[in-house]
């Protein structure tokens, strides 16, 4: 067996690396689990580290609406979108329902009214507790709407949705064991690690369920609902999924840059 020179095998080495660590770093951002034969795809954020922001609007002021767009305004400013979720409801003109916190500045503040009367179930958002993820110099945060409204620290951004889906350690007691209320969903948790991770499922899954991927299988002591049906989306490229929304597009987007 012939030896190769030690330059082309330095170089040989180095290029197996990269393409060993390539797949490893895809699969620390995203990457898809079947958990309890629901597949997933589940994405995760170290704060601190990388760099989690929100999207709602274009330099003029319209929405961006569609994910593929956000893309483009980060590569314009030179930089890269690792991926990006929907990042809680919205009213017909993309705009968030509730608190929304862009780059320290809140855009929106909490909406702490009860629910409107409606004929037919509570709509998610206002199903209790209502909730909002946070991000501050500290890290991460969920804590119910009610507790959110008392902090007076400062945050660097923040998003409103409901029901939170686990509640210091607990699944919410509203969730139904065995419910068929099934649907593709979306969610955000805190996790024991530190880490924040973000679920969406490419199955129906009901909300216990998905409740207890977060609690059971990811280990976060809070999560937050985002979005379900036709509201729930994914861009990344490297696993080749840019979703585009039934409603004609999306409202907040949660977005890892790079």
């Amino acid at each position: 067996m012939t030896s190769l020179p030690r330059s082309l095998l330095g170089a040989a080495v180095t290029l197996v690396i990269a393409f060993a660590a390539t797949p490893l770093l895809a699969a620390e951002r995203c990457a898809p689990e079947t958990v309890d034969g629901t597949d997933y795809v589940i994405c995760g954020v170290a704060p601190g580290k990388d760099d989690l922001r929100l999207f709602w609007k274009r330099a003029d002021g319209a929405p961006y609406r569609y994910l593929p767009d956000i893309a483009d305004a980060v590569r314009a400013a030179g930089k890269t979108l690792a991926f990006a979720v929907n990042a809680g409801m919205y009213h017909e003109d993309f705009s968030p329902i509730g608190l929304y916190v862009e780059n320290g500045q809140e855009l929106r503040p909490a909406a702490t009214i009860k629910p409107p009367a409606v004929s037919g179930p509570v709509p998610n958002f206002y199903k209790a507790p209502n909730g909002v993820f946070y991000l501050d110099d500290k890290g991460a945060g969920i804590v119910p709407t009610e507790t959110y409204v008392q902090q007076t620290h400062k945050v660097r951004l923040a998003t409103q949705s409901g029901p939170m889906l686990v509640i210091d350690g607990k699944i919410n007691p509203i969730f139904i064991v065995g419910s068929t209320d099934r649907t593709r969903r979306s969610g955000v948790g805190v996790c024991e690690d530190g880490m924040v991770r973000i679920a969406v499922s490419d199955d129906a899954v009901n909300f216990h369920d998905f409740a207890r991927l977060f609690r059971d299988h990811l280990q976060c002591r809070n999560a937050l609902f985002l979005d379900g049906g036709g509201g729930t989306g994914l861009y990344d490229a490297g696993m080749g999924r840019s979703d585009a929304s039934w409603h004609g597009g999306y409202g907040p987007v949660f977005g890892v840059v790079e």
